[in-house]
């Protein structure tokens, strides 16, 4: 069989690109600068194409936004905000929408309070004004080998006993113990939401935003996944009380909230 023409391999090149409406980056910091490097050098290497790429920092002169000139991503913007009032705006839009061109997508920092969690719980707050919404501590899972409660009842877990690489992107082989990641976050929430359920808690979900790796050491998860998440706890809260299992995890680490609606 002939080799494929140049014209050929680039347009196979062209559908591989992962393709992107709004990419909205966490924190304008040392790791969201890092980021946007990333996504830069993804989108000039046909790895990623995006509209826009918004950092969302409430430091007008965060890192990203003073080294806008060198980090060289045509479509950048930074959004002078704190993160809930954005998240309010952004989320909310996107829930109100019924179809888009190409996918937005997150990336959040690994520092930053569970998010995701906190608007689900606005969403939920403003839904049922008469209904009580609030966050219930959730049990250690069994088979997590890492957990600490945050004092905002945030169950944080990892499958890590050990420091990791800052930049991991968690591959297949682990670059801390030199063997086979055989462990997945995802699994391991639906697990326990399992658990819970057996030991007779009306526990409903897990809500899952799984951050994977996409391109050049960025990971993200989609925003319909947000919006599919307010729509889980809309329709399993519809008919009285009811907790949901809330998680933004990646394979190796995660952030677990319950969120109760009450009668």
């Amino acid at each position: 069989m002939a080799a494929d023409t140049f014209a050929e391999r680039m347009a196979h090149a062209h559908e591989l690109t992962q393709r992107y409406g709004t990419i909205v980056v966490v924190g304008g910091g040392c790791y969201g600068s890092d980021y946007v490097r990333q996504l830069g050098r993804a989108s000039r290497a046909g790895a990623v194409s995006f509209d826009r790429v918004l950092v969302v920092d409430r430091d007008p002169n965060c890192r990203v936004a003073v080294q806008r000139a060198e980090l060289a991503v045509e479509s950048l913007e930074v959004v002078v905000d704190d993160w809930t009032p954005f998240f309010d705006r952004y989320l909310d839009d996107a829930a109100s929408r019924t179809s888009q061109l190409a996918p937005d997508a997150i990336v959040p920092s690994p520092l930053m309070p569970h998010l995701m969690y906190e608007w689900l719980a606005r969403r939920a707050r403003a839904r049922w004004p008469g209904r009580t919404v609030d966050s219930r501590p959730l049990d250690p899972p069994a088979a997590i080998p890492w957990q600490r409660r945050g004092a905002d009842g945030t169950q944080y877990v990892s499958f890590a006993e050990w420091i990791c690489p800052v930049n991991c992107i968690e591959p297949k082989l682990c670059p801390a113990t030199r063997g086979e990641r055989s462990w997945s976050m995802p699994p391991a929430v639906r697990a326990a939401a399992e658990e819970a359920r057996r030991n007779g808690r009306n526990l409903a979900g897990p809500v899952i935003f799984h951050c994977q790796h996409r391109a050049y050491g960025v990971g993200m998860f989609d925003t319909n996944d947000v919006v599919a998440g307010d729509a889980l706890v809309r329709d399993v809260a519809e008919s009285g009380e009811v907790e949901v299992l809330v998680g933004t995890v990646s394979h190796c680490h995660g952030a677990l909230g319950v969120l109760h609606i009450g009668a």
